[in-house]
């Protein structure tokens, strides 16, 4: 009986079953890498209610962090400026900017706006899984700044996601805080410089330090850090 098919048919189920394979294996790879929070989560900046410049309030003025995240050194959780907060400057200040209509239409009472009295809805940057639980306070009371997660936020006209704030990221901090660590009165120094804080310093202690290791590692055995690596660490 005559053959039907051709010879270099015989090769083309495994040629199918290879091209299938390395499709598979793309995808898979391709899901692994632009699933992770690294390219989901880094760069991620969402627009505001009001346009608030980092930029010019930490950076030119010189606003402590802490007078708008009031909380953050006192509690797990940091906090968002209430519109009494803002209202506090900017009832004197760019009184008739029309950036700043939102927040007057909710503190002028004279404007009479439906939105008086509501809050400001500020859009959420950086968020952890609800699984695990982070302390802010714990970490800024023993030396670790805001840049270490948040960049420098001072340098920053709108607030975008710096760091992907993955398990792995915070290990690699918690294996290695000296990294990271500073003096507490330079916590909210956003322009901090290890190694010109160093050369300035009086501090007997500090003393022959010249890096930010050097420092970290002096800190570490001061205050006794010894953060933890187990699970129960950040999953209550």
């Amino acid at each position: 009986m005559a053959n039907f098919f051709p010879r270099w048919t015989n090769l083309l189920p495994f040629k199918i079953a290879i091209c299938a394979g390395a499709l598979g294996a793309g995808a898979v790879a391709a899901f692994t890498w632009y699933g992770t929070p690294k390219t989901q989560a880094v760069g991620y900046q969402p627009s505001q209610p009001i346009p608030f410049s980092h930029k010019i309030h930490a950076d030119q003025l010189g606003l402590d962090c802490r007078y708008c995240h009031s909380f953050v050194d006192v509690s797990g959780h940091s906090n968002v400026p209430t519109s009494n907060t803002c209202w506090n400057c900017h009832q004197h200040v760019q009184q008739d900017s029309p950036k700043l209509q939102p927040l007057r239409n909710r503190m002028d009472p004279a404007l009479k706006h439906p939105d008086f009295g509501k809050p400001i809805e500020w859009v959420r940057v950086h968020k952890a899984p609800d699984y695990v639980y982070f302390d802010h306070s714990a970490h800024v009371n023993r030396g670790v700044s805001c840049v270490s997660c948040h960049g420098r936020v001072d340098q920053m006209e709108v607030v975008y996601q710096d760091q992907n704030l993955s398990m792995g990221w915070c290990l690699e901090c918690h294996r290695a805080p000296e990294k990271h660590l500073r003096p507490l009165e330079e916590v909210f120094n956003l322009k901090f410089d290890a190694e010109d804080y160093l050369a300035q310093s009086n501090r007997e202690e500090f003393k022959d330090l010249k890096t930010q290791e050097d420092l970290g590692l002096k800190l570490k055995e001061m205050w006794q850090v010894q953060p933890r690596e187990s699970c129960a660490t950040c999953h209550h």
